[in-house]
């Protein structure tokens, strides 16, 4: 079951409330006072509005409330919970959208000089990561898997670009921007000293959502 309906322009006008949403894990979504490009961004978990492109122009302006409750008592997580808020757009909406690629600016991860210190994994392990206060470590993980990871620290998009295969355990350590006084390297320089690899800013490809089509007005319940 769910509802969606909009604001008046008149509501917009008096700057009514702010966006909030439920949090995770639950079996209820709840969004208030929300743009659709928001609730677009939590379906597709596309972080960065500069990655959704095209659509009306009213996408970040007009506002929505939105109460949706899951079929049964089991309570799901955000990546649970998309495939579903996938389909109430499509359904309400009549959302269309369509994969495409734009250039950013962002990071190839590359062999630093003297070659790269990696240790190769044991395996038996199931794969996992896991970004640390501190660091990150991924265990049992191809070097792709690490460029993905240092994408959120770098703040940027992270390519591999190293030519290095196999499955490898990766432990890093750096001072985060929330612990500027750390005793610990900088994410630049653990990456160099602790790995062997190397972070060079440049433009890369990063996958971009467009919108093709959606309604202003959603359909009834």
């Amino acid at each position: 079951m769910a509802d969606s309906s909009p604001h008046s322009i008149e509501d917009l006008q008096k700057g009514i409330g702010l966006t909030s949403s439920i949090k995770f894990p639950t079996n209820r979504f709840y969004a208030h006072y929300t743009p659709l490009k928001f609730l677009i961004s939590l379906a597709y978990g596309v972080d960065d509005w500069e990655y959704i492109q095209g659509g009306p122009n009213w996408l970040d302006s007009q506002l929505y409330d939105i109460e949706a409750k899951v079929d049964g008592n089991a309570l799901l997580t955000l990546e649970q919970m998309r495939p579903l808020l996938q389909n109430l757009l499509e359904q309400r909406f009549h959302l269309t959208i369509h994969r495409g690629q734009k250039e950013v600016t962002g990071y190839a991860l590359v062999v630093a000089k003297g070659g790269p210190r990696l240790q190769t994994s044991k395996g038996g392990e199931q794969p996992f990561g896991y970004i640390l206060p501190d660091g990150i470590q991924d265990q049992n993980a191809p070097i792709q898997s690490l460029a993905a990871m240092l994408t959120i620290p770098a703040g940027g998009p992270v390519v591999d670009k190293t030519g290095i295969v196999g499955k490898y355990d990766f432990k890093l350590k750096f001072a985060t921007a929330n612990h500027p006084d750390s005793n610990l390297p900088d994410l630049f320089t653990a990456v160099e000293e602790q790995l062997g690899l190397k972070l060079v800013p440049q433009k890369v490809p990063a996958e971009t959502l467009v919108i093709d089509h959606a309604d202003k007005i959603p359909t009834e319940n």
